[in-house]
């Protein structure tokens, strides 16, 4: 068995290492504490997951805080410093982050069209640049098992809303497979098998048999 010669990742309908950004959004302490629509213990792991895999195929990565410099609230939680903390955060007051000037220049400047976006809250900081990037034409992808809202209600009405307006919703092992597409890219493999890493800390990477 063979797989087809790879199609251009850049122009590929699907998401790739070539055509996407990862946009991170306010996963700071009062936040994350604030969530209703999923257990925080496994959104944290869902989003430092997301945030693992966004590094191990070499995504454009934008982070933005908001009042941290202001002392209003705190930067992001150990868990997001431990994977993110090289990269720079754009901290800002807006409650939508796409009214930041140097956050939305930020995004234009990895010149990727497919955003895929994570935020606290679903109906405010990641809806409202969601439906901003989509009127201005980027296609938006809302990892849905890494956001989190004040109530279920409240987290599936924004999810629905942005899906109206053209987004898409998927999971984090979607877009972990979506990036990876063929085991025979064996370079990023280790780092795939590494986003799954088990609640108990171990690694299944050694029984990975492909």
């Amino acid at each position: 068995m063979s797989s087809e010669v790879r199609r251009d990742p850049h122009s590929d309908h699907l998401l790739t290492p070539e055509n996407a950004a990862f946009i991170i959004i306010d996963y700071q302490p009062i936040q994350v504490s604030s969530i209703r629509s999923i257990d925080p213990k496994e959104l944290v792991f869902n989003i430092v997951s997301t945030a693992k895999a966004a590094l191990n195929y070499g995504l454009p990565i934008v982070h933005s805080t908001v009042n941290v410099a202001s002392g209003r609230n705190k930067p992001p939680i150990p868990e997001i410093q431990a994977v993110l903390g090289h990269l720079p955060t754009y901290d800002r007051t807006s409650i939508n982050s796409w009214e930041d000037v140097e956050f939305r220049n930020a995004v234009y400047a990895t010149g990727r069209r497919k955003l895929v976006m994570t935020a606290l809250w679903t109906e405010a900081c990641l809806a409202f640049p969601a439906l901003d990037a989509l009127r201005e034409g980027f296609d938006v992808y809302v990892v849905a098992d890494a956001v989190g809202g004040t109530s279920v209600a409240a987290h599936e009405a924004a999810l629905r809303r942005i899906e109206q307006a053209g987004g898409k919703s998927i999971s984090k092992t979607q877009f972990y497979c979506e990036l990876q597409r063929d085991w025979a890219r064996e370079a990023t493999v280790p780092g795939f098998m590494h986003v799954f890493q088990n609640w108990d800390g171990s690694n299944p990477e050694k029984d990975f048999k492909g």
